[in-house]
């Protein structure tokens, strides 16, 4: 059985496809989890929108509220067996209830080490993006900046830089993905490959026109909002 999910950190829908295989009694081998790729669209982190966001009554009575934060970290890890992992350690949540009293278990030790390495990931993220100042004819200044995180955090780590820097205008870029703060909201775009982002040597010009290529094509108006 096929489990599509709508994007690399569908959580939603990770929550939904879940809840629908436990009520079919489908076991984790039966099941192959597929992402879509990633969209230019500003719900990047939870396309599922409106989707249930709750595991099936009976699982839930038995699921630790401990793991379902557990899963929120792990869809953020690159390992493309993540939601296969996670969906296996819920299986067996349901049906070997001692689970959660056992934290030497293979899976669940692999699912806390996986949270572990998107923690320190978002710790790096924070501590080593570093800004480009540009000055954009009369507009606000721009900071601009190019990162390469291990793991899908970008969605996470970008409302931190919001409220550490409410500059007017800044963008990070990635190479999965890129993200804009215009002063009042944040916008997400497609990514960024290394090989075209500027050099350290480049002029801020290189820059600008990166920022216009990434951002400035939106089809439609866009909501204010914080």
């Amino acid at each position: 059985m096929e489990a599509r999910l709508a994007s690399e950190t569908d959580l939603a829908g990770f929550r939904e496809e879940a809840r629908l295989l436990l009520r079919q009694q489908v076991p984790p081998e039966a099941v192959r989890w597929h992402t879509a790729e990633a969209q230019n669209s500003d719900h990047f982190s939870d396309p599922g929108l409106d989707r249930p966001r709750e595991i099936a009554r009976a699982a839930s009575a038995i699921v630790p509220a401990s793991f379902l934060r557990l899963c929120e970290v792990v869809v953020l890890h690159h390992d493309p067996d993540r939601f296969a992992l996670l969906y296996r350690l819920l299986w067996r949540l349901v049906h070997e209830p001692g689970l959660r009293n056992d934290p030497m278990d293979p899976d669940m030790l692999h699912a806390h080490q996986m949270a572990q390495s998107v923690r320190r990931d978002i710790h790096k993220m924070k501590a080593f993006v570093r800004f480009r100042l540009l000055a954009e004819g009369d507009a606000p200044p721009l900071q601009l900046a190019w990162y390469a995180p291990a793991h899908h955090i970008l969605e996470t780590a970008a409302p931190w830089f919001a409220k550490r820097n409410p500059q007017p205008r800044w963008a990070i870029f990635t190479p999965e993905r890129s993200v804009e703060w215009d002063g009042r909201k944040l916008h997400y775009a497609l990514g960024v490959p290394r090989s075209r982002a500027p050099a350290p040597e480049d002029g801020d010009e290189a820059w600008l026109a990166l920022h216009r290529s990434v951002f400035e094509p939106r089809q439609e108006p866009e909501p204010e909002g914080p």
